[in-house]
């Protein structure tokens, strides 16, 4: 599945005349373009599809968006478990409050 997800601008840079962006999906940084939306600033909530920024969200319903698409596992599909990789290749379990559980016997084989 290919979503348009709402992500906020860490930084904003010029690169080869296009104005990009880092910007931040609930842990996980991404690059993208901000030619479509050139009013953009930084902490800034945008929606986003394949790499490129579409339109500019307020900061509350950027937040109920992911809250909606975390419980409803698409941030996983769409972008992986960045949170539950970052704890495994830390030989941790994966923090309180940072979405999915860790995995378990067969799942955490599985992925390994």
């Amino acid at each position: 599945m290919c979503l348009a997800v709402p992500g906020r601008v860490l930084e904003i840079e010029e690169r080869d005349a296009t104005r990009m962006a880092k910007v931040d999906f609930g842990g996980v940084v991404k690059d993208v373009c901000l030619e479509y939306v050139p009013d953009m600033k930084v902490g800034d909530y945008a929606i986003v599809h394949v790499g490129f920024a579409l339109q500019q969200l307020d900061e509350e319903s950027a937040r109920q968006t992911l809250e909606l698409f975390e419980n409803l596992g698409v941030l996983e599909e769409e972008f992986g478990d960045a949170w539950g990789r970052a704890a495994r290749d830390a030989g941790a379990e994966r923090p309180a409050g940072t979405g999915l559980p860790p995995l378990k016997g067969a799942e955490k084989e599985a992925r390994s």
